[in-house]
């Protein structure tokens, strides 16, 4: 199995010292020497809080590299999570409740994809998302992967393979119409073109 590689940062030196030690006995994980890099898969950060300094600093690095991020802390409010996720942290743990297996396991989960929340912290996250749907999304007529239902239907027809007249007869649109809805769509989302849009439909699980 390929080590996972993972590099360290923490609030203190002797938090590193220990988390470092602690991973090298690990053959799950390599750790990486220095700052993360290009090549690291996952960035382990251990603080007591999420200070502002701190934050400004995964931000940073959340621009200049895509490793997921775990984060290790003995506190963090709704606010700090968002905050958090937008600097690519999937995964939240509790300094003081955590142990070495949980530590490796939340690493070799981050590095697959997936993600680590306490259950709490998977109820704010949940309350936060449907807030947002409710009094800003909704109100706009969108769902939370951007979309409206009209958009919706005609990404459905373009994914069973119907061409724009197609589309246009089916939903009683003018194919001006059905064009713009999807020129709409692939502007705002960023997608390069029908293909890239309907895929995108397909892996958010909106069609």
């Amino acid at each position: 199995m390929k080590r996972v590689r993972v590099a360290v940062r923490a609030a203190d030196q002797i938090t590193l010292a220990g988390l470092t030690a602690f991973l090298r006995t690990r053959s799950e994980v390599t750790v990486e020497h220095g700052r993360q890099g290009p090549e690291t898969d996952v960035v382990l950060v251990a603080a007591d809080r999420l200070t502002a300094e701190l934050m400004s600093s995964m931000r940073k690095a959340a621009a200049e590299h895509t490793a997921p991020v775990v984060l290790v802390v003995n506190e963090i409010s709704e606010a700090e999570l968002l905050a958090a996720v937008e600097c690519r942290v999937v995964g939240v743990l509790a300094r003081g409740a955590t142990s070495g297996e949980q530590l490796v396991q939340a690493v070799l989960t981050a590095a697959s994809g997936g993600g680590v929340l306490p259950p709490t912290l998977v109820g704010e996250l949940l309350k936060h998302v449907e807030r947002v749907q409710r009094e800003v999304l909704a109100p706009r007529g969108l769902n939370a992967m951007g979309l409206t239902p009209r958009e919706i239907d005609v990404l459905r027809l373009m994914a069973d393979g119907l061409d724009t007249a197609e589309i246009a007869g089916r939903l009683c649109y003018s194919e001006r119409t059905v064009k713009n809805v999807i020129s709409g769509v692939t502007n705002r989302l960023n997608l390069r073109n029908r293909p890239h849009a309907v895929a995108y439909a397909l892996r958010t699980g909106v069609i």
